[in-house]
């Protein structure tokens, strides 16, 4: 069954068990998540004492993402994220990226693209923060220390509270699909305007491509690092307790 979206993107969906799935959404995560465990697994084989080469890497990513973590929780609380926003910064990085560099299509249907140009993927991300955040607000503060949470300040704000949960769900993951889908939209855009014509289309193009992939790396770094700032914000409001 083939399903082609707006900007004339064909789809190889399929059935199992009655839920449908994306091929190019499946695998574009299982590549990414066989790459970020490689990546992460090479830079930390071997470490010495006195780090050099790959372990600076690594040290500067969890420096990096240490500091979202501390920027976010200050306190004791914020160690235990740690390992959580280094994997989760990887992953959507990696997965931001590989869609500007490979885009596999097949007969007309795409088979591989970043699979956060995908609402559902973005959606399914940021409900792993949300329901992150909340278990570790109740083993924080107890299950009437989290209840307590959302009537804080005072209680008449409870119905903004529990609104301001939804919309930290839909802009947490819609943000990044905005970006990411955007720019491959006009990745594509641009391809189709260097075959639209002769020899000055497709230097036009060509350059184009060259600048926009530039540009979309800088952006889809930039949602990386916004994302786990945001979902590490999102879970300090549920463990640090008023």
């Amino acid at each position: 069954m083939k399903e082609v979206n707006s900007v004339k993107e064909s789809f190889p969906y399929f059935e199992l068990f009655g839920v449908k799935f994306n091929p190019a959404n499946d695998i574009a995560i299982i590549v990414s998540a066989i790459l970020t465990f490689c990546l992460l697994y090479w830079l930390a084989r071997k470490p010495q004492l006195r780090p050099h080469g790959k372990q600076n890497v690594l040290e500067y990513l969890i420096e990096f993402t240490n500091g979202i973590v501390k920027g976010a929780m200050p306190g004791s609380e914020g160690s235990q994220f740690g390992l959580f926003a280094l994997v989760l910064f990887v992953f959507i990085f990696i997965n931001n990226q590989i869609g500007l560099i490979f885009q596999v299509d097949v007969n007309g249907d795409t088979w591989f693209r970043s699979a956060t140009a995908d609402p559902v993927i973005t959606l399914g991300l940021a409900m792993i923060v949300l329901v992150m955040s909340h278990f570790f607000g109740v083993a924080a503060n107890g299950f009437k220390g989290y209840l307590k949470g959302f009537a804080s300040p005072v209680a008449f704000l409870l119905p903004i509270n529990l609104i301001e949960e939804f919309t930290n769900f839909v802009t947490l993951s819609l943000r990044l699909y905005g970006n990411i889908y955007a720019g491959e939209v006009l990745l594509l855009l641009i391809r189709q305007l260097a075959f639209s014509g002769g020899p000055l289309a497709l230097v036009s193009g060509f350059l184009l491509e060259i600048i926009w992939q530039g540009f979309s790396v800088f952006i889809g770094s930039i949602q990386a690092y916004i994302f786990v700032t945001l979902g590490m914000v999102y879970t300090s409001h549920k463990v640090i307790s008023e």
